[in-house]
């Protein structure tokens, strides 16, 4: 179907430019503050057409723009419309689908959390700032709780969840500090995190700034506490079985507790390694028969109730109003989904991802997977612990990855 030829003066993201002009460099934090360069006069056709994008020659990014639209028109669809008068931008959901993963950003999620996360990112003035920042949103003082703690109180959703994405994206900074360390955070061209890590993948991309991404992550906080007070929940990881024995468990555990108390797999994390969610004497059940199914190993996890399932219904709807109040553009790099394991585009759609994600299973074992069969070659984990390390070498010891903390 044709798309009308639309005449108009309206904003081309400057994450989408920069994407493909690699003589335009834009860190999280500028990419807040600016998210637009004005481009006259772009025509849009149908996608599959040479003219899918035209413009003038304004700002030497003809040729680059032009790159974008070529990239696109295998796809048969339209790539960006304009909404006259509200200058929105429409952007193909599967701009990043084919994905050449080389170099990637890791960021960690909830229970990565340690005391005395954050030292090393004082000795960096633009890592240190970050906190001082985050302390202005949050109205407390996160950096004494990142170093002294006390444990039980770093531990609790509410303040682990800012706690990890302020101190990840200060690893960044103190990588960008270090020598050669500019050019690495250049050469990255995917990103993803563990559940929360996903939104500091997201920051890191400039899909919002910083600012924004730390008040969504701390309503987060308190909205999965919240749910996780609302029925008696847990989680439990199970070491040593695959997920069809995983999910044989949990159907077994099902057969004997009422619907309030059935357990599911919520988080695929490798092969071997998967941590189921429910209700309490759901997850009691599979602990039971764990050994029955030759689990090798059982561990509780210290969360606060059953992520990743149904459980987090209530903070669903929060979630939604404050993510539609908050300002997302394109990332200017792929930026992997735990819902899905792919990359998404279009803010409308983000959005919705995100607001699904505490409900949804974590397919970390397939986004993995389809990085390092995509030709990924070097990672780097950034934040407290080594828990994403750990998962990479398991699931391909020659993997090359390295930890920066903060």
């Amino acid at each position: 179907m044709l798309a009308p030829v639309l005449h108009h003066n309206y904003r081309f993201p400057i994450n989408l430019i920069s994407r493909f002009n690699p003589s335009v460099n834009f860190s999280y934090q500028s990419t807040a503050m600016s998210s637009s360069i004005v481009l006259p006069s772009i025509s849009l056709t149908k996608a599959g057409s040479s003219d899918s994008l035209r413009n003038s020659s304004c700002l030497g990014f003809r040729n680059e723009i032009r790159r974008a639209s070529l990239w696109n028109l295998k796809k048969s669809r339209v790539f960006v419309s304009v909404s006259v008068g509200s200058e929105a931008v429409v952007v193909d959901d599967a701009l990043f689908k084919d994905y050449k993963p080389s170099s990637a950003f890791l960021f960690p999620g909830q229970g990565a959390q340690a005391v005395g996360m954050g030292v090393e990112a004082q000795k960096v003035p633009a890592a240190a700032e970050l906190y001082k920042r985050a302390n202005e949103i949050l109205g407390f003082d996160l950096l004494d709780i990142c170093i002294n703690g006390p444990k039980e109180k770093l531990d609790s959703t509410v303040l682990s969840q800012p706690a990890i994405y302020v101190t990840s994206l200060a690893a960044v900074e103190v990588l960008r500090a270090r020598e050669g360390g500019q050019q690495i955070i250049d050469s990255v061209d995917v990103t993803c995190g563990l559940s929360l890590g996903e939104y500091t993948g997201l920051a890191f991309a400039g899909a919002f700034s910083f600012e924004d991404g730390l008040k969504l992550v701390k309503l987060r906080g308190e909205a999965m506490q919240d749910a996780a007070d609302a029925a008696k929940s847990a989680m439990v990881s199970f070491i040593g079985l695959d997920s069809g024995k995983v999910q044989e468990l949990c159907d077994a555990a099902n057969d004997e507790v009422d619907d309030a108390n059935k357990v599911q797999i919520a988080n695929y994390l490798c092969t071997g390694n998967y941590a189921v969610s429910g209700g309490l004497k759901g997850i009691e059940a599979v602990e039971a028969k764990a050994k029955s199914f030759k689990a090798r190993m059982t561990v509780r996890l210290a969360v606060a109730g059953a992520f990743h399932t149904s459980f987090m219904g209530p903070a669903v709807s929060r979630l939604e109003a404050a993510l539609a109040e908050t300002a997302i553009r394109t990332p200017r790099i792929p930026v992997i989904s735990n819902v899905d394991a792919e990359p998404h585009a279009d803010p409308s759609t983000i959005r919705k991802i995100l607001a699904r994600q505490v409900t949804s299973p974590v397919q970390w074992e397939t986004t993995v997977k389809t990085l390092l069969a995509r030709g990924l070659q070097k990672s780097y984990e950034l934040g407290p612990g080594k828990v994403i390390a750990g998962i990479i070498k398991r699931m391909d010891k020659s993997a090359e990855i390295e930890n920066i903390g903060a």
